[in-house]
């Protein structure tokens, strides 16, 4: 259905948003400190309106940086201030399973109007219970799902059949993308958008055959301009 674009460079977002095939930008803290994201919070606030400017109305997904209830109601709701297609992300517990987050995503979601992206999560019954928790998205890591040596593709099938079946308004994004083979299986499967990094979007682009086709195309257009 559609591809995120995984960066928070302007310069990258901006020059396959102008080809019109990205429909939405996702970062994180390590998108951010490899991208050279700097000056702490406010540093971050000034590039997620950036981005979210550029790409306007398309919905950009901006990380909490805490897994303390209160900090991550507090950060959530100042995020969506920043712009109105600012989504925000939420990890599906927290590093030593600590279970107060899908508390703290149903509220965001039912009591401050905040649309919600649940990440990190690794399995089908993490996204159903993300979306019975009101999540806007649910975020499969489906490139470490393969690392673990189980079936990504399984996963987002089982997803999409409990939100088909369930009504629930989630959609699901296909996450830690790998390969350029898996934006298409990761579709057919059932997600509603992967997310895939700059270089990556390069490779679904350019094709070795395609650029011996182009040049042959080119040296027989020389012959002819030579005969006119």
């Amino acid at each position: 259905m559609s591809i995120f674009i995984d960066s928070s460079r302007l310069e990258e977002i901006k020059k396959y948003h102008k080809m019109g095939i990205i429909r939405g930008v996702t970062t994180n803290p390590t998108i951010m400190v490899k991208d050279g994201v700097t000056g702490g919070l406010l540093g971050i606030k000034e590039q997620s309106i950036k981005i979210a400017k550029l790409i306007d109305p398309l919905p950009l997904s901006v990380e909490v940086l805490s897994n303390n209830r209160d900090e991550m109601i507090d950060q959530a709701v100042e995020f969506a201030k920043w712009a109105p297609n600012i989504n925000v992300k939420i990890t599906i517990h927290g590093p030593n399973g600590e279970l107060d987050n899908l508390e703290v995503i149903n509220i965001l979601e039912t009591q401050h109007d905040v649309r919600i992206n649940v990440t990190a999560m690794m399995s089908a019954q993490q996204c159903y219970l993300a979306a019975c928790a009101g999540a806007s998205y649910v975020s499969i890591f489906c490139g470490r799902v393969n690392n673990m040596g189980y079936n990504s593709i399984e996963e987002i099938t089982k997803t999409r059949k409990l939100l088909d079946l369930f009504n629930l308004k989630s959609k699901i994004i296909a996450a830690s993308t790998r390969e350029v083979l898996n934006v298409s299986e990761w579709l057919l499967a059932g997600a509603h958008i992967v997310t895939v990094t700059p270089k990556l979007i390069e490779g679904m682009i350019i094709h070795p055959y395609t650029k011996e086709t182009v040049q042959m195309f080119l040296n027989d257009a020389k012959k002819l301009s030579k005969l006119l």
